[in-house]
């Protein structure tokens, strides 16, 4: 918060700034109260993850606009505009994110959303500039405004009425993957979420958990296979589980294969919290499930890893 509530200070004087304190043991509130006074602090009495500290902040939020943005993420001059702008032409548009650079590395882009978020049908998300784990080089070649199926929670624009008409985020998923579940009922209410390339912000990435965190590996394979159960309609969602699932198996060997058993083990534990969790979510799936085409391409894995499609524009 140190390094990067300056710029975010600095540089966005079209915003009220809050800073949701999720439940903190350090001395954060009072850093805040002593160098940033104009910042307004939203205090959560838990630390419900990602998903319900915002729900819980958010709720003392009146502005028309939130901007939920994460505190290692770095934002440049006028980064708001172009957004604010979009929002005003559209009024079809819900969420939207800007270009996300990674801010170690600045001629990149960065994992949590680079150029605009998608999906294939098994769930994997991917983005213009980042699949998997091979980032591009941003030469400009996404500098463009266009129609993405999900914005990142990195930095998240997104309409405080159609946030709350959507039902908030799904508390049950505490961290990753939350976004692109929001942005799935974003989307089936009508709504537009768009990627806007003349905004730019520098995300540091791994402040919750870092790629090699196993946690982060239980969310991300526990997490995808809920959001399908709960928003992919049709009876043909259990045949992709199920298809899904062993892909995930595959995953694990790789793993093990590895030497990375944190990693094999964090699957076989997100496989049985889901199947934990699947009484919950199949009452979830009779409110939410819909036969909106979420995928932007059918196998992601086997463009990647087969047909060796390591960039968006060779999908």
């Amino acid at each position: 918060m140190e390094q990067f509530l300056p710029s975010v200070v600095k540089h966005s004087s079209e915003a009220t700034v809050y800073v949701a304190d999720n439940a903190s043991t350090d001395d954060s509130n009072a850093f805040l109260q002593t160098h940033f006074p104009e910042v307004h602090i939203l205090q959560n009495k838990e630390n419900g993850g990602y998903a319900k500290g915002y729900n819980d902040a958010l709720k003392n939020v009146t502005e028309d606009l939130f901007v939920l943005l994460n505190n290692d993420v770095e934002v440049s001059e006028n980064w708001l505009s172009p957004i604010l702008s979009e929002f005003e032409k559209d009024h079809t548009l819900v969420a939207a994110q800007p270009k996300l650079l990674d801010y170690k590395n600045k001629d990149y882009f960065e994992y949590a959303g680079a150029g605009g978020g998608f999906l294939d049908a098994f769930g994997y998300p991917f983005c213009r500039g980042r699949i998997f784990h091979t980032l591009e080089k941003d030469q400009g070649q996404y500098n463009d405004i266009l129609p993405i199926f999900w914005a990142s929670g990195a930095c998240l624009f997104v309409k405080r009425d159609a946030f709350w008409k959507a039902g908030a985020f799904d508390e049950d998923l505490f961290a990753h993957q939350e976004e692109i579940d929001l942005c799935w009922r974003l989307h089936s209410q009508g709504g537009n979420i768009k990627y806007i390339g003349r905004s730019t912000v520098y995300h540091l990435g791994g402040a919750t958990l870092s790629t090699a965190n196993p946690q982060k590996t239980f969310y991300n394979f526990r997490n995808t296979l809920l959001v399908l159960v709960k928003n992919r309609g049709g009876a043909k969602v259990w045949w992709l589980i199920f298809q899904r699932l062993v892909l995930d198996a595959a995953a694990g060997l790789q793993f093990l294969l590895q030497g990375k058993i944190s990693h094999f083990w964090a699957i076989l534990r997100a496989h049985f919290s889901f199947y934990g969790f699947l009484p919950k979510f199949l009452q979830k799936r009779k409110k939410h499930a819909n036969s909106l085409k979420y995928w932007k391409i059918k196998c992601l894995v086997c463009k990647y890893f087969i047909s060796k499609k390591r960039t968006f524009n060779n999908l």
